[in-house]
C-alpha cells in the first residue's frame, strides 16, 4: 500500500513537472512571437496608422474590425481597446456581415481583417463589397502572399514561426502576434490623436480608475494655512521659515492683495546661496522665479500632470480666475491621490 501512494506520488511529480517545463515553452514561444514583430515592423505600420488616421479625422470614418474562429475573438479586442482609446471602432462578424450588416460599412471607414491563413472564406466573401463601398481594406495575417493579404490597401505581417501548440496547430503565438500588433497600432492612435488620462477616465465610468482619473485640482492640493507664502518684500530667511514650515519645497511669493507674483523652490535657493546671498538682507523678490506656471482649481488632476511633466516642474500653484493664490501641490501630493 505504501509503495503504491509513493508511486502514485512520484508519478504526479513528474506530470507536474512535465507540465511546467510545457507551459515555459508556450510562453517562450509567444514571447519570441512578439519579439520577431518588434524587428519587422516597418513603413507599412505608419501606412497603417496614417490611413486610419485619415479615415477617422478628416472623413468622419470609422475603424471596423473583423475576423472568424480565434482571430475573431482577437478582432473583438482590438476593437475595444481602439473604442477605449479614442479610435471610434467596433467589430462585425464576417458571417453577419455577408447578411446584412454590410451596411453598416461607409466608403469613409476602414475594414480591418484578421485571419492567420489569409485564406478566410467568410472574409474573402465580404471583401468584394468592401471595395466596391470604397472603404480602405488593412489586413493582418501570417500569410503575406495568402489571398486576403493581396486584396489588403495596407498590410501587416503578423507572422510567426511556429504555433506554441506542442502539434503546431493551435492558434496561440499566432494569435499573440495579431493581439499584440492590434494593441501597437491602438497606443499609436492613442498618441498620435493626443487622447489624455482625462479622455480615457470618460469612456471608464466605471469603478475606481474614473475616479482616480477625474480628480480635480481641488480634490488634492493644499490650502489655508497648509499653503506657504510670502509677501514679495519678505527676506530669504523668511522665505527659508515659510518653506520649512510648508514643506512643500518652495513658497509662493504674492502681492497685498494675494495675486502670484512669484515662486521660490530649493532650486531658486540653490542658486541664490551659490550667488552669495545673504539670508537677512537678500529680497525674496529679486531671487524667485517670477510668473511661475498656475493652474485653477477647477482643472483636472490629470491636467497638473501633464503640466508638470511639459514644464519639468515638481510644483504647481493654484490660482483662481483674478490670479489670487487659494492653494498649492506637488508631485507627491498627486502620486498620493493615484493620479500619476
Amino acid at each position: 500500500m505504501i509503495s503504491a501512494v509513493r508511486s502514485t506520488r512520484q508519478a504526479a511529480t513528474r506530470t507536474d513537472r512535465s507540465a511546467l517545463e510545457l507551459a515555459r515553452r508556450v510562453l517562450a514561444v509567444e514571447a519570441q512571437a512578439v519579439h520577431a514583430l518588434v524587428e519587422r515592423l516597418d513603413a507599412r505600420f505608419l501606412d497603417a496608422l496614417h490611413v486610419i488616421q485619415a479615415c477617422i479625422d478628416g472623413r468622419r470614418g470609422r475603424v471596423i474590425v473583423s475576423g472568424i474562429g480565434k482571430s475573431g475573438h482577437i478582432a473583438r479586442k482590438i476593437a475595444s481597446t481602439m473604442a477605449s482609446t479614442g479610435t471610434p471602432a467596433y467589430f462585425v462578424h464576417p458571417a453577419e456581415a455577408s447578411h446584412g450588416d454590410l451596411g453598416m460599412i461607409r466608403a469613409e471607414d476602414v475594414f480591418i481583417g484578421i485571419s492567420h491563413s489569409g485564406e478566410s472564406a467568410e472574409l474573402l466573401r465580404i471583401v468584394p463589397a468592401i471595395k466596391r463601398e470604397g472603404a480602405k481594406l488593412l489586413v493582418i495575417t501570417g500569410k503575406p502572399e495568402s489571398s486576403l493579404a493581396r486584396e489588403a490597401d495596407v498590410l501587416l505581417d503578423a507572422a510567426v514561426s511556429r504555433e506554441a501548440c506542442p502539434h503546431n496547430l493551435a492558434p496561440t503565438a499566432s494569435t499573440t502576434a495579431a493581439l499584440a500588433l492590434g494593441d501597437a497600432l491602438a497606443i499609436a492612435l492613442l498618441d498620435a490623436r493626443g487622447f489624455s488620462a482625462a479622455d480615457f477616465a470618460r469612456s471608464h465610468p466605471g469603478g475606481a480608475l474614473h475616479r482616480e482619473a477625474l480628480k480635480h485640482v481641488a480634490d488634492v492640493m493644499h490650502r489655508g494655512a497648509g499653503v506657504p507664502v510670502v509677501r514679495e518684500r519678505a527676506t530669504l530667511k523668511q522665505a527659508l521659515d515659510e518653506m520649512t514650515r510648508g514643506g512643500l519645497g518652495m513658497t509662493a511669493v504674492v502681492d497685498g492683495a494675494r495675486r502670484v507674483k512669484g515662486i521660490f523652490t530649493d532650486g531658486d535657493l540653490r542658486r541664490a546661496l551659490k550667488k552669495g546671498a545673504r539670508p537677512g538682507s537678500a529680497r525674496i523678490a529679486r531671487l524667485m522665479t517670477p510668473g511661475p506656471r498656475t493652474i485653477v482649481p477647477d482643472a483636472l488632476a490629470a491636467e497638473a500632470v501633464a503640466l508638470m511633466e511639459r514644464h519639468r516642474i515638481s510644483q504647481l500653484l493654484v490660482v483662481n480666475a483674478a490670479g489670487e493664490l487659494v492653494g498649492a501641490l506637488n508631485m507627491n501630493d498627486l502620486l498620493r491621490a493615484k493620479v500619476v
